[in-house]
């Protein structure tokens, strides 16, 4: 088998595995006009713009951009939990103390 030749893929099954799919094919196409002299200059552009020390920090700002994101999302979720979890306790204790009828209601 020739070195250019691909090993034919099964097509993913998720929309998101398909979306990487037609990239890495279109990346491998851009990658084989680069090499064989035939590329444009959007794409000699597109290229060098997606391995530039700018893009990559980019990236890396958003991945952390992410992980805060779903950082505040447990701690939000968290504290809900929390919450439920001490109002109960609450009104067990008042049950315990002879005060069932009696709600406090602590809410904001």
């Amino acid at each position: 088998m020739a070195k250019s030749e691909h090993i034919p893929r099964p097509r993913a099954t998720t929309p998101e595995g398909r979306d990487q799919q037609m990239t890495a094919l279109a990346i491998d196409a851009i990658e084989k006009r680069i090499r064989n002299g035939t590329a444009s200059a959007q794409e000699l552009t597109q290229m060098a713009a997606r391995s530039s020390p700018k893009a990559k920090l980019e990236l890396k700002i958003l991945e952390q951009q992410y992980e805060l994101l779903a950082a505040k999302t447990a701690a939000i979720k968290s504290q809900a939990q929390s919450d439920e979890t001490y109002k109960n306790a609450l009104a067990a204790m008042q049950m315990y103390s002879g005060h069932p009828e009696r709600v406090v209601d602590y809410e904001d």
